[in-house]
């Protein structure tokens, strides 16, 4: 099947900095329509990309038979319902991460996927990535021999989203710096372990430096303005624990922290050999090799991950094949995510094999 023709909903800054673009640039992709509840955004993209038709109104997607599929990058609350709406109407979808903001809404999304039949991925990016597919081979091929455990840091000064605003809302958004940074950095763990299965979960989730809105003091504000009539209900900092089948992952992540550094790294721990990933970059591996020690960081072409994603979402419409960001795997993610958020609740661990025993 050529021509694949997608409707895009949600016009904002990933749809424009990533999705969009990613669909010009593949052969096979036509956008049918640009589509949000700002018109003045669907409209822009019209005239910037110089195809499609403004739409307010997703409906008139569902409705449309032409159309195969949809990239919906809109908030996180309306993820599920706006997914599951274009699955039963026939439609691919692909979906911005995080799938949901509950586990219970991405459990639906996925429920009714295996109804339909139709293709729903996630926007896991990182499975896309040239570093995080090399490292994933490595762990493969034994490099690292076993790995027994994970650490993920995703910790940045005072960098809190639009305070006030959707990402600040845990009606909205689900939560804050674990689900928004996080979801990305617990991924791709998942991905190069294998998706282990996870079996108990402590976490704890702190809401900070941003609740006094007013005197959040900051230097730039991505999503911004400040809106300080607005909401600030979710996580700027969390740290968490998982045991899973495979190794034991810990991480700490915040938006904002009292400490003046940036830290966006995963350390994969082997016995044989380690390596430490910088987000979105290179990677250093480190071994020993007749009584020294090694480290080499390799050099190669990273590519873009947003265009491999789409060209893959495209690629698997058209041969039924199932790629790594399915909604199957990726519920791992939001499964786990959950569980740090309970267990930060309950203020207790939570034990996931016990839900897994209890739903057979």
């Amino acid at each position: 099947m050529n021509n694949i023709t997608i409707a895009v909903i949600g016009c904002g800054t990933i749809a424009n900095s990533a999705h969009i673009p990613a669909y010009v640039a593949n052969a096979d992709a036509k956008i049918k329509y640009f589509c949000d509840i700002q018109k003045d955004r669907a409209e822009a993209a019209v005239t910037k990309y110089e195809c499609g038709q403004a739409i307010e109104n997703y409906h008139v997607i569902l409705n449309d038979p032409e159309v195969d599929a949809v990239s919906i990058c809109t908030p996180n609350d309306v993820h599920a319902s706006i997914a599951i709406d274009c699955l039963r109407a026939g439609k691919h979808v692909l979906c911005e991460k995080p799938a949901a903001r509950t586990y219970s809404e991405a459990l639906e999304m996925q429920k009714v996927q295996h109804e339909t039949g139709k293709t729903l991925n996630i926007g896991v990016v990182n499975r896309y990535n040239a570093s995080v597919n090399r490292i994933k081979k490595m762990i493969e091929n034994g490099d690292l021999g076993e790995l027994y455990h994970v650490y993920a840091s995703f910790r940045s000064h005072r960098s809190i989203p639009g305070l006030g605003g959707a990402f600040t809302t845990k009606a909205i958004a689900g939560g804050g710096a674990l689900i928004d940074w996080g979801v990305h950095f617990l991924d791709v763990v998942m991905y190069c372990t294998g998706d282990p299965a996870p079996k108990t979960v402590s976490g704890q989730a702190y809401s900070k430096l941003g609740k006094d809105m007013e005197n959040y003091t900051y230097l730039k504000m991505w999503a911004g303005p400040p809106k300080y009539d607005g909401t600030y209900d979710v996580d700027d900092f969390v740290t968490a624990l998982v045991r899973t089948e495979g190794p034991t992952i810990s991480l700490n992540g915040a938006w904002a922290q009292n400490i003046g550094a940036e830290e966006m790294f995963i350390d994969f721990l082997g016995d044989k050999g380690g390596i430490r990933l910088k987000y979105g970059a290179d990677f250093t591996f480190y071994t020993t090799d007749d009584g020294a020690l090694i480290e080499t960081t390799p050099k190669f072409n990273l590519g873009s991950m947003f265009q491999n994603e789409i060209d893959s979402f495209i690629e698997c419409i058209q041969t039924g094949e199932k790629q790594p960001s399915h909604i199957d795997t990726v519920i791992l993610s939001s499964q786990i995510i959950q569980a740090i958020y309970d267990s930060s609740d309950r203020g207790e661990e939570v034990s996931l094999q016990a839900v897994a025993q209890s739903s057979k």
